[in-house]
């Protein structure tokens, strides 16, 4: 398999997609935070002291699915057309289903902005909540179905 990128002499390079065709673009991820259920009820509550935690951990993923070019080195930058990041309750598992869907019309896949709304999103839940718990434990992010591009649709997961 030839390495994208990195050139003739071995060097870095970010892949020139400027002759590639633009076409929609979707990428789903998931991941979870789990806690223990008094600190599940306070999130739900919106008893956290900082405030309402999943709205807070909402724009944060949005945003950091904004920056990802300038967190991950040779990322193109995108037009991202849209960002959702939403989440579920597991009351049994005690824990929050993180799931983020970005969608673009362009040369590049948005996979790795869909990762990072989840991971950030995630991120956000335990800072907002480790007065309350320490022990959080942030895991299990995936990409689960991505369309677009040469590739065309994959799917790792089916839906719930």
């Amino acid at each position: 398999m030839e390495l994208t990128h990195v050139d003739e002499e071995g060097r870095l390079q970010m892949v020139d997609v400027g002759t590639k065709p633009d076409t929609e673009r979707v990428a789903v991820a998931r991941g979870e935070i789990a806690m223990r259920p008094e600190t599940l009820r306070l999130i739900v509550e919106k008893g956290v002291p900082k405030g309402d935690v999943l709205a807070v951990a909402q724009v944060a993923g949005i945003m950091a699915a904004k920056r990802v070019p300038e967190l991950i080195p040779l990322c193109h930058p995108l037009l991202i057309s849209k960002i959702d990041v939403e989440f579920r309750i597991d009351e049994a598992a005690s824990r929050i289903e993180i799931t983020a869907t970005v969608r673009s019309t362009g040369k590049t896949g948005v996979e790795m902005e869909a990762l990072t709304a989840v991971s950030v999103a995630a991120l956000t839940i335990y800072d907002m909540a480790k007065a309350v718990e320490r022990t959080m434990r942030i895991g299990n992010i995936r990409l689960v179905r991505k369309s677009g591009g040469k590739s065309g649709e994959i799917v790792l997961e089916k839906d719930e």
